[in-house]
Order: C-alpha cells, then structure tokens, then sequence
C-alpha cells in the first residue's frame, strides 16, 4: 500500500519560532517538542478568562443560591472536564487532530459528522465570544463595540496562523500576569474589601435551576473535547497517559471553577449582568484601578482563547474538505481557512443582540447535544474497543481499513442524538424554543447529556462487536512500516 500520510519531509529541520507548518497531518516523532508541564496552564488558561464568568450568572438568574450555583458547578465541571481530560492523552499516541483521529469510528468521509458539530462548536465560541468581549469591553471601558469585534477577529486569526506553539506561548504569559490579579481580587471578595450587600432577592434550590447550573458547567468542559489532543499531539508518543490526563483535568477543571464562583458572587452580591464591569466594581472596592486591570487581563485572555478556537476551527473544516476532495495540508492553506473562518465570525458576531448570559446559556447548549454522542463513541473506541491501536496511513485513505462510511460509529452517534430529543431544553433561540415531553415531565430539567452519553455508549460497545480488531493488526504493522520508512521514526 503506498503511503497516503499527507506530510512531506521537510528540507531543513522545522523551526518552531515561526509559523507552525503542520496543519491536519500526522506529527511524526521527531517533530515531537511538546513538554507535558505546558498542558495544564494552557488549559488553567483556558477557562481562567471572562467566559467563565457568566456561566456563574445562570443558577441565580433561576433563583439558586450562592453556595447551591457553586455545587451544581463544582460537580458539571468535574464531569465534563473527565471527558475533556481523556481525550488529551490520545495526542500523544497518535499525534493527530482529534477530528481526523474520529476517522477510526466514522469513517474517511462519515467524519463530516464529527466535523459538522465540532465546527459548529468552534464557531459558536467564537461567536459568543466576540459578543462577551464586545458588550463587556464597552461595558467596562466605553470602547466602540464594533471595533474590538474588529481588533478581536484580527487578533484572534493571527494567533491561529501562528499555530500550535504561539498559543502555548501567549497563554503562558498572560497567566502570569492575571494568576496575581485574580488571587487579589478574591481575597478581597473573601475578606469583605471587594463591597458587595445583602439582597432581597429570594435564592435558594429548585432542581432546575440546580441542573441548569450543572448541565451548563459540564457543557463547558465537554466542548473542549473535539480539540484537547490537537494541544497535545506534539507531546512524545511514550508520555504518560495518566499523566497528560492529570494535568488537562486539574488545569482545565479548577480555574473554571474558581472563575464561575466569582462569577455567582458577581450576580447575588453586587447585581452584575456583565463579568467585565462586575470584575471592574469589585476590584476597584479593593484598590484603585485594581478592577480594571483585572477585567482587561481577563479579556485578553478570552481572546487568546478565540485564536485557540480558530486554529481548531481550521483542522476541521479541513478534515470535512479532505473527507471528500483530497487536499494538501499545506502553510498556505492553513492561513486562507483561518482568514475565512475569522470574517464568517466577525459577520455572524455583530448581527447578535442577546444578553451575554443568554448568548452564553443558548450556545454551551446547542453544543453539548452534538458533541456527546460524539465523544462517547471516540471514547469507547480508544480505550476499551482498539485500545489505542490505529493504523496511522489509514486515516488518509478511503481505502484503509476504516473504509469511507463507518456505519458502526454513524449509527451509534445517531442513536444517541435521537435518544437526546425527548429530554432536551433549548433555551430561547431567534424567538424558538423548544422542550421534549421526557423533560417537561422532569419538570423541564435538562439531564439530556447525560442520557445521550450512556445510550451512545451502549450502542457503540454493541455494535462494535462485530469489529475484526485482531483482523486490524497487520495494517497497522504496515503502517508502523511505512512511517519509519518515509520518516525516520
């Protein structure tokens, strides 16, 4: 079989300085620099940022108390954030994106599911984003909205074409800068300096509320999953599985929770509608200017993230083009999908006028629905159907052993979405909303992922059994071959 693993050897040794070279293709050993303690702030990082902050708005926006919001979060996140975590350690086994890993369950071209929703996710966030940066910058500042989307896009597209290390590297330095400020401003919310007053608003627990709160929070997490290995891949292929799933699970599970416990304070303590200027009050009761700094950091932060989600953006969209028309992962490809990507955003974020809380609300939950049936079966499938074993090569080829449909995977991940319909919640979307009868008979409590995950699973694990695993062994040996011959492996 010819080689069909879409790098080419490059003439001279790759330099990591400059503009990242990999896109959708393999990474072969030598090229793999990651260190692991460049996970867990990359993923600190990535909540430790002004998104997380609304999502502590919800449970009292449904009446729940402080401590009832910080519960139902504390739980969502550890949920989500053990799925987030699990996928992270495939990056360093196969050194791919995560979206052509899934390949293996759905096939050469049947991954257009996978990309369909882990696109739309991408976008969404971005979307959202630029809305949260939009109204809260003005907020905060009195800056022109439609210029930080302007400066947002521009920004956020940059980082994406500068790839996989610049991301590590930015999100670094802007950890060490807002880790202090936060850690300041919570000790002020702890000792009493950072104002704040009792309230005559009645918040308490209602089962709803608690669910919407918990639902949300484990949405947050789960949403990484469709590009946790894409940060990951770089890592050698002999790094500790428990270890790259330690440090994705503790960086990613406990600045989300920090940030959306300030975040319900924010919303019973001092009555804030808008993270940024509910940042900026209270850290301003604590010492001059100290708010408005903090919510800056906090903003750029979050646009650090939407370069994250740009470059994510691109592997997918290109794994859905490569799934039909071949294409070469080239440099130049890369930028012109990051550019289009970006104006796509740019155009859909200004048309939005929902709050900030229902922006966020309305599209960590059209997300979770599309990406659970999804990482249930890539999940079941790494580590308890082919326990990590794929032939590299035959993620390239329809004429690998994953053929181009996998009905195995399709059929799972549409078992799954249909078993999801009866207990959705949709919030309000464009004056639409829309509630199952399992829910409304829940009293419209939303456990939705949590039945989409089990019924998918299931389904995968049955129909996985007529899977020829041992059959599979001797491609993957030619493939192991193939790499060494082409790359020196």
């Amino acid at each position: 079989m010819a080689t069909e693993v879409q790098p080419t050897a490059p003439v001279e040794p790759i330099k990591y300085k400059g503009v990242e070279v990999r896109s959708i293709d393999w990474v072969p050993d030598r090229e793999r620099h990651g260190k692991l303690w460049h996970q867990a702030p990359l993923w600190f990082l990535g909540n430790f940022q002004y998104f997380s902050i609304p999502i502590g708005f919800i449970g009292p926006s449904l009446g729940l108390s402080l401590w009832w919001t910080i519960l139902a979060s504390v739980l969502g996140i550890a949920v989500g954030t053990v799925f987030m975590a699990f996928h992270g350690s495939q990056g360093p086994k196969l050194g791919l994106p995560q979206v052509i890993q899934s390949r293996a369950q759905f096939g050469y071209s049947g991954v257009i599911v996978v990309a369909f929703a882990a696109l739309f996710t991408y976008m969404a966030f971005n979307v959202t984003d630029q809305v949260l940066l939009s109204q809260g910058l003005a907020g905060a500042f009195h800056w022109n909205v439609n210029a930080i989307a302007i400066i947002s896009a521009i920004f956020a597209a940059g980082l994406a074409i500068l790839g996989h290390d610049w991301v590590h590297r930015v999100f670094r330095s802007l950890l060490y800068v807002s880790f202090p400020l936060m850690t300041i401003l919570t000790l002020g919310i702890i000792f009493g300096g950072a104002g704040g007053h009792a309230t005559n608003t009645h918040y308490g627990f209602t089962l709803t509320a608690f669910m919407a709160q918990f639902t949300t929070a484990a949405a947050y997490n789960i949403t990484y999953a469709p590009y946790v290995s894409d940060y990951s891949r770089y890592l050698p292929r002999l790094t500790s599985s428990k270890k790259v799933i330690a440090s994705v699970f503790f960086g990613a599970s406990s600045s989300a929770i920090w940030l959306i416990a300030i975040g319900a304070w924010l919303a019973i303590r001092l009555g804030a509608t808008d993270g940024l200027v509910g940042t900026q009050t209270a850290g301003n009761h604590v010492f001059s200017h100290l708010g408005g700094v903090t919510a800056f950091f906090l903003a750029a932060a979050l646009l650090a993230t939407m370069g994250m989600n740009a470059y994510g953006a691109m592997l997918t969209l290109l794994t859905g083009i490569d799934s039909f028309k071949k294409i070469r992962p080239t440099r130049a490809a890369r930028v012109y999908t990051i550019l289009g990507l970006g104006l796509v955003w740019y155009l859909v974020g200004v048309t939005i006028t929902a709050s900030a809380v229902n922006t966020v609300f309305t599209a960590l939950t059209l997300m979770l629905y599309l990406l659970v049936p999804w990482t249930a079966t890539n999940l079941v499938d790494f580590f308890f159907v082919r326990r990590g074993h794929y032939a590299i090569t035959s993620f390239y080829t329809p004429d690998g052993i994953y053929g181009r449909w996998g009905s195995r995977g399709l059929l799972a991940y549409l078992i799954g979405f249909l078993f999801e319909i009866p207990f959705m919640v949709l919030p309000d979307i464009a004056g639409l909303h829309y509630i199952g009868f399992a829910a409304r008979a829940l009293n419209n409590t939303d456990i939705t992922f949590l039945v989409g995950f089990v019924v998918t699973c299931i389904a995968y694990l049955l129909l996985a059994r007529g899977i020829d695993v041992k059959g599979e062994e001797p491609a993957i040996a030619e493939s192991e071959r193939e790499l060494r011959a082409a790359f020196g492996n």
